[in-house]
């Protein structure tokens, strides 16, 4: 199951020590890719500061996570948990190489697949009001194993409040999936069993992540400028 610790309370809580998580460690000084040197829809210039993970990498760490799920999960069925709206992208492309993976194996993983909904972002901050939509009953997931798939984890606190709701409904086993997990100051962190990449505290969009419903038509995780961040403002 993702790792949940609860650390004591400080007076400057530290970010996650790089490194820790399993991902792709991309590092705090990294400065990502001149937006020329790739294609995005002409709607955005001027409200992105870079590429932070071009959508190729993006496809072969997830083909390798599908792998990994494989070797654990494989000839085992599973629920597959989405949480929308930022994870469908990366969900989708993972079952899909599940799958392919499913078809030229040994091993399979019979799946089916439930969305729900997290919403505790306003702008680019996370508040402390956290809905969970779609999953008023999940009482099918006794005895089942779940996979979450998540596309970002940044303190773990939305991911331990919804682990702690699925494991109401008693699952038999719990596993995460997440694309992103961000290295910021925390105080419960909860880790994925399976991690993309580890990123630092950036605010980031594309492949589904968006800015108040804006930038999930991009192909690449970017980082958003002050002035994206101005312009989609609510």
């Amino acid at each position: 199951m993702c790792a949940c610790v609860q650390e004591t309370n400080m007076a400057e809580p530290a970010a996650r020590p790089e490194g820790t998580s399993g991902g792709i460690v991309i590092k705090d000084e990294w400065p990502g890719y001149a937006l020329d040197l790739f294609s995005y829809p002409a709607h955005y210039s001027g409200d992105l500061d870079c590429v932070f993970i071009p959508h190729g990498v993006i496809m072969d760490r997830t083909e390798r996570l599908a792998r990994n799920i494989m070797d654990d999960l494989g000839d085992h069925d599973i629920v597959v948990l989405c949480v929308l709206k930022g994870g469908y992208q990366f969900c989708v492309d993972l079952v899909d190489r599940i799958k392919a993976l499913s078809r030229n194996s040994d091993r399979t993983i019979p799946m089916r697949v439930h969305f729900i909904r997290l919403k505790s972002y306003l702008n680019d901050q996370s508040t402390e009001d956290l809905h969970i939509l779609g999953a008023e009953d999940l009482s099918f997931l006794a005895g089942k194993n779940v996979l979450i798939v998540e596309a970002i984890v940044g303190t773990g606190k939305t991911m331990e409040t919804l682990l702690k709701y699925v494991e109401a409904f008693r699952p038999k086993l719990i596993k995460v999936a997440g694309l992103l997990v961000k290295r910021v100051p925390h105080n419960a962190a909860c880790l994925p069993d399976y991690v993309g990449f580890e990123i630092p505290d950036r605010f980031v969009v594309g492949y589904a992540l968006d800015y108040n419903e804006y930038f999930r038509d991009l192909s690449h995780i970017c980082v958003i400028s002050k002035r994206g961040k101005m312009k989609y403002k609510m």
